[in-house]
């Protein structure tokens, strides 16, 4: 099974080229059951990754292009009265499939982003006071640019707080950028790929992430780091506990694709600025650029002595 989701990034890899770390956190994270942020500048290769990842990894997926006029019906649904029936009849949205694609979520009103509020949280949508479960396994896959850029409303923390990483993809380096300029058109590439998984494969791997250990110390190490960003004076507000449980699924997930069946703090290093950085914000206010996230994540990390 391990050998399936190493085809999956090596696949994956082909297609987005010189981001293999990032392409690891991203598995990672679906591994965790999680949900997947991906913010850059426009044109860096956020939705190709998105799209990639969705069918290497065998799912069905849809795309939503968020704007400032869409609305949440138009993401999870609506009833339409049916008169040969004389009853309503609820039209699923594009909710239901197993990977969203949330494309630039920071175009759309809040009103609108807070309709996956629940699909992300709970996995189900209510409309009409009736809940409707959506497929297992589900996913949101959002991309959205910088917070600067025109049109754009910035994500509250309670939806940050639902994704369990938030990854920057960066300009190529020069190596890759070549091979860009090189080699064929990524949208022509992406009609060539074949699944390396089934949605089942991945549900037997999340089952074993959730099997893998953590001992007493390392469960220590991830509660003073939580412990740390809520007392730490240069913080705004600490991480939430659902950032605690996150943090240790995405580490137990990083611990999986190494191999392993035990989690080591540095499972937990190398995914705490994913996991941590997106909810962490300066007590003075200002500075949310990827720098100084990665500069407020790194407080933290130097903070707590290792176990």
């Amino acid at each position: 099974m391990l050998e399936k989701i190493q085809s999956v990034a090596a696949q994956v890899g082909r297609i987005v080229v010189g981001k293999q770390p990032q392409i690891r956190l991203a598995l990672a994270c679906m591994l965790a059951r999680g949900h997947l942020l991906i913010e850059d500048i426009p044109g860096v290769g956020k939705t190709t990754l998105a799209h990639a990842l969705s069918i290497s990894l065998g799912l069905q997926f849809k795309r939503v292009q968020f704007t400032n006029d869409l609305l949440p019906a138009d993401i999870v649904g609506v009833s339409v009265f049916d008169r040969e029936r004389a009853k309503f009849v609820f039209h699923p949205g594009p909710v239901f499939t197993q990977v969203l694609l949330s494309d630039e979520i920071n175009r759309a009103s809040p009103k609108t982003q807070s309709a996956l509020l629940e699909a992300m949280e709970e996995r189900q949508v209510s409309v009409d006071g009736s809940a409707r479960p959506l497929p297992d396994p589900f996913f949101v896959i959002a991309t959205q640019n910088p917070q600067d850029q025109i049109g754009t409303f910035p994500l509250p923390e309670s939806q940050l707080d639902r994704f369990l990483m938030c990854v920057e993809l960066g300009y190529p380096d020069p190596k890759s950028e070549r091979a860009l300029l090189e080699g064929q058109d990524r949208r022509g590439l992406l009609d060539s790929l074949q699944p390396r998984m089934t949605p089942d494969d991945l549900l037997e791997l999340q089952r074993k992430v959730r099997e893998i250990r953590c001992a007493p110390p390392l469960l220590d190490y991830v509660q003073n780091l939580l412990t740390f960003s809520r007392r730490s004076p240069a913080l705004a507000e600490g991480l939430s506990p659902r950032a605690g449980l996150g943090l240790l699924q995405a580490a137990r997930a990083w611990a999986l694709l190494d191999g392993r069946n035990h989690v080591l703090p540095d499972d937990v290093q190398a995914v705490l600025p994913a996991v941590a950085g997106h909810r962490l914000r300066p007590a003075k206010g200002g500075g949310v650029s990827h720098r100084a996230r990665a500069e407020l994540v790194a407080g933290v990390m130097h903070s707590v002595a290792v176990p």
